[in-house]
């Protein structure tokens, strides 16, 4: 007879999904605040006339710029993340280690709760 996976309780799930969408709302504020950034940073106001300092002024902006596109796609890239961890809630598979099968820890999916991987397997991988 073939073992049955081990799984967290429904009341497990729930408390996970819970803290995800919190923090999925908290992504997306976070998100939307580098993107209205961005944005205002491409203003066409008059204070980009003035010729002093113009070179190292617009070496400022273009780092500004590519800070915030960085930002922008770490933070879609975690928004992804936990929205992918809501699906394995849904499926009844979050929380499994992807590569040992067993659980993750709970304190380790309270602080990472898009984790796939254990401690022990994320060790291994270094």
């Amino acid at each position: 007879m073939a073992e049955e996976r081990q799984r967290y309780s429904d009341s497990d799930l729930n408390e996970f999904k819970e803290l995800i969408q919190a923090k999925i709302i908290k992504a997306e504020r976070d998100l939307m605040l580098v993107r209205e950034s961005f944005i205002n940073d491409q203003n066409n106001g008059t204070d980009d006339t003035s010729p002093t300092f113009k070179a190292f002024e617009e070496g400022a902006e273009t780092l500004s710029k590519e800070q915030n596109a960085i930002l922008a796609g770490r933070q879609e890239k975690f928004l992804r993340e936990l929205k992918n961890a809501l699906i394995r809630i849904e499926n009844k598979t979050y929380g499994i280690c992807r590569a040992t099968g067993k659980l993750i820890g709970k304190d380790r999916l309270r602080a990472v709760p898009h984790a796939t991987l254990s401690i022990e397997a994320k060790n291994m991988q270094r």
